[in-house]
């Protein structure tokens, strides 16, 4: 079979890729290993979702409903239908995806995918058989997978990475995760709300580390008072696993302890996955090097989504997939590279943040404004008994240009597109200040946030 474009990888930087060229009338395949939708749709943003939903459901039932002025008697839940409930909306949309390849007329191959010669791909399918594809152009968006500890390797009972802490067939008592970054917190959360006696340990300062210093500091309170035990500033000094639990050693300014659990889930980053045969020009990590058009070292070989580096994030694959192709098959477009994006964890409460952090105008000698608001004093917030964390805005201090924004509470991932919008159009601090925010709305503390950091804010 020829082709105008076969990508490698159907996660959600693979298969937009595919389907823009089939809309641009391109004669397209899609070739992956699993299921269509890669890890974001079977084994990551979408389960955990579904979980993170449960979780905190049951939580408010749990702690709110009395608030609510609800009563009920033997309140309980099913750990095999909420881990059902789960993997069907992930099979649901993989199968959505499916759907979207037929309409868009792209030939969907399961397979392995290898690079075999100059616009040759094999694919070994699961029973041993290999087909042979041509393609003018070849797209690599393979991913990445769990990073493993060298002296704690998964074993998928009890050291688990984050793809095995969503099947889980019995929930565990104790659980101690290594890692405190988005999917670090995100099943903390989980577990915690179901009752797992659950430690974290994190080597940085703070829990979340990438974000903004306030809000990770506004976590670590919010899950202590969950009941998380939360180790920052602490490293990893010995482990045992022993089959069915483990021991971790740990030692920070305090000194050393030692946590025994029933298991450890893993949680330190990502290493790339790579399609098999003919590889191009790797960075230092294993990551794949790419240009300003997407291009590897290998003529008509092009890569997207994980597999070139960070941000690791569907959103950012996605977009780098319009790109790629349509710099490809669109007359005169200059694709453009990931600048401002979207950062989003899901734990409650939720984290979102764009742009830079205070920390890092103060690194750079940046001068700023910074105006916080709280979600305590909108009426929104109090009417939904969601009032934990805050917005933080930062603006440059001449020209009252949007330079980060921050937010840790309910709906922040969806609050957080507002900013990312003023930071493509350059919007100002005055600009926000115009804006009229629908009241009751939480983003109204976007609008008060942009007032107080000019000292204005009425609501506070």
């Amino acid at each position: 079979m020829s082709y105008d474009l076969v990508v490698i990888g159907g996660g959600p930087g693979g298969y937009v890729a595919a389907i823009r060229a089939g809309q641009l009338g391109k004669k397209v395949a899609c070739v992956e290993a699993e299921r269509a939708g890669g890890t974001c749709l079977n084994w990551g943003c979408i389960p955990t979702k579904a979980l993170l939903k449960n979780a905190h459901l049951f939580h408010t039932l749990q702690h709110q409903a009395k608030q609510f002025g609800i009563s009920f008697d033997n309140l309980s839940y099913d750990w095999s239908a909420i881990i059902g409930r789960s993997r069907k909306i992930s099979d649901r949309l993989a199968g959505g995806v499916e759907f979207l390849f037929k309409k868009n007329k792209v030939d969907f191959v399961k397979g392995f995918g290898s690079l075999v010669g100059d616009h040759q791909i094999e694919v070994r399918a699961e029973d041993g058989t290999t087909q042979i594809l041509e393609a003018k152009n070849i797209i690599i968006a393979t991913g990445a997978k769990a990073r493993e500890l060298p002296d704690l390797p998964c074993n998928g009972t009890s050291v688990i990475g984050s793809r095995e802490a969503m099947i889980l067939p019995a929930q565990p008592k104790s659980m101690v995760i290594i890692g405190a970054g988005a999917i670090g917190v995100e099943f903390a959360y989980i577990y915690n709300a179901f009752g797992t006696k659950v430690t974290m340990i994190e080597m940085m300062p703070r829990l979340v580390p990438v974000e903004d210093d306030d809000i990770g500091e506004a976590l670590k309170k919010s899950f202590m008072r969950a009941g998380i035990k939360c180790l920052t500033d602490t490293k990893v000094t010995a482990s045992e696993d022993r089959g069915d639990s483990v021991s971790i050693t740990v030692e920070n300014a305090k000194g050393s302890e030692t946590i025994e659990a029933d298991v450890c889930l893993v949680a330190i980053g990502v290493v790339p996955v790579l399609p098999g045969g003919q590889l191009p020009e790797f960075t230092d990590r294993g990551w794949i090097q790419i240009g300003d058009r997407y291009q590897t070292s290998t003529p008509d070989l092009y890569a997207i989504g994980d597999i070139t580096g960070p941000p690791w994030l569907a959103h950012t694959a996605m977009y780098e997939a319009v790109q790629c192709v349509e710099g490809l098959f669109v007359d005169g477009v200059e694709p453009k590279r990931v600048d401002a994006f979207p950062g989003c964890t899901y734990c409650y409460p939720e984290i979102a943040s764009v742009g830079k952090t205070e920390r890092a105008l103060q690194e750079e000698g940046v001068t700023y404004k910074m105006g916080k608001f709280p979600y305590q004093a909108l009426g929104k917030a109090q009417a939904a008994a969601e009032t934990e964390g805050f917005i933080k805005l930062l603006f440059g201090a001449e020209h009252g240009e949007l330079l980060g924004a921050h937010i840790i509470g309910s709906n922040a991932t969806d609050l957080i597109a507002e900013m990312g919008l003023g930071l493509t159009l350059e919007a100002t601090i005055e600009d926000f200040h115009a804006t009229i925010h629908a009241h009751p709305t939480l983003t109204e503390g976007i609008h008060e946030a942009a007032l107080d950091a000019d000292g204005q804010a009425i609501h506070f």
